[in-house]
């Protein structure tokens, strides 16, 4: 899922997305060292989707914060 899709959620979206693809991290690190995970990759492409859906939350919240002072 691309950045410019991400940003579309809502904030609970978001944050139901954000505790899906931890749970699927988690399932694919212990499916590698195991040797069961076909993509070895698909951790990595994994990581970085969590990591773009973490910072998009972080934006929001910041922008929310901003709006909440002015």
């Amino acid at each position: 899922m691309k950045a410019v899709e991400i940003r579309e959620l809502t904030l609970d979206e978001l944050r139901l997305k954000e505790e899906d693809l931890v749970e699927e991290l988690t399932t694919s690190k212990i499916k590698l060292s195991i040797k069961r995970l076909d993509n070895p990759l698909q951790v990595r492409s994994t990581r970085r989707e969590l990591a773009r859906v973490k910072t998009i939350i972080n934006e929001k919240l910041a922008a929310n914060q901003e709006n909440e002072e002015a």
